[in-house]
């Protein structure tokens, strides 16, 4: 991984934080994307240490806010000529329902379409840095999923924590499908993932019934630096070279729910997201 350029998001804790580590170590110019700036200042500078690598670079954006979505975006266009690898791992739980600053339901905005939108604002220049890769972490909940086409963001009730992340997380499936689709013969892939279940700082900020489960997984799933270890894979590793389209887990394909290998849902997902983010 030598000179090549790879973003992270999410990069400052959990399975960002040890994806970074390891790509690190492989010698990767890392820019890393976190919220906090004293807390992401002190990451980045144990990383360093850590790993003896200090082609490690910090961007602050909220990603749950598309205006700050689209300047991360265009200081990562400003700053570097080339873009070799997407990580795109920011994600979270949120219960009870809440919305963002733009009014988008924040599972939808934080786990879906800040996806969606980074990943459109740097194509063209992942692809003039080919071959290049996205990789979009998505998770095992997405079997339980359905995609509410008509009303992601459950305007008209019926939300539940477990509902709207399972969704989100089909959503990242659907839209790396249709992302390799589209992608087809330009030297980009795009594959998605299934991290494990891990002991990290996700889901600190539920409430409500799922905490109990969010406890659960916190004491018993595995170390952060083992969950990682996937997405590391699709983003360095020879294996996968020309590999689009597909779904990980463990490092190797994996099953995915029905409605995910629905193409004209794909299709759907895309227009809407398209329309949700202002995209042309």
């Amino acid at each position: 991984m030598q000179n090549k350029t790879i973003l992270i998001t999410g990069a400052t804790n959990g399975i960002g934080l040890e994806t970074a580590r390891g790509l690190a170590r492989q010698g990767a110019h890392l820019v890393l994307v976190g919220r906090d700036t004293a807390k992401s200042e002190r990451i980045v500078a144990d990383l360093k240490a850590d790993t003896h690598n200090e082609k490690i670079d910090l961007l602050i954006a909220d990603l749950s806010v598309q205006a700050a979505i689209r300047a991360l975006a265009a200081q990562v266009l400003a700053r570097y000529p080339r873009l070799d690898v997407l990580v795109n791992n920011a994600g979270g739980v949120f219960d009870p329902r809440t919305t963002t600053a733009d009014g988008i339901e924040t599972t939808w905005a934080v786990n879906h379409l800040a996806y969606f939108l980074l990943t459109n604002l740097l194509l063209e220049r992942l692809k003039a840095s080919t071959p290049a890769r996205v990789v979009s972490v998505s998770s095992a909940a997405h079997m339980g999923g359905s995609l509410r086409i008509e009303d992601p963001e459950y305007k008209n009730g019926g939300y539940t924590s477990f509902g709207a992340y399972s969704q989100s997380k089909l959503a990242n499936v659907l839209f790396t499908v249709e992302l390799a689709r589209r992608l087809a013969g330009t030297g980009v892939t795009a594959n998605s993932l299934h991290p494990g279940f891990v002991r990290t700082g996700f889901g600190t900020r539920t409430m409500g019934w799922l905490s109990p489960i969010v406890s659960v997984v916190t004491r018993l799933g595995m170390r952060a630096d083992q969950g990682a270890a996937t997405s590391i894979y699709l983003a360095s590793s020879p294996d996968v070279e020309g590999v689009s389209g597909r779904y990980f887990s463990e490092k190797k394909p994996a099953r995915v729910s029905a409605q995910a290998q629905d193409a004209d849902l794909a299709r759907r997902l895309w227009a809407l997201s398209e329309k949700q983010c202002g995209i042309e």
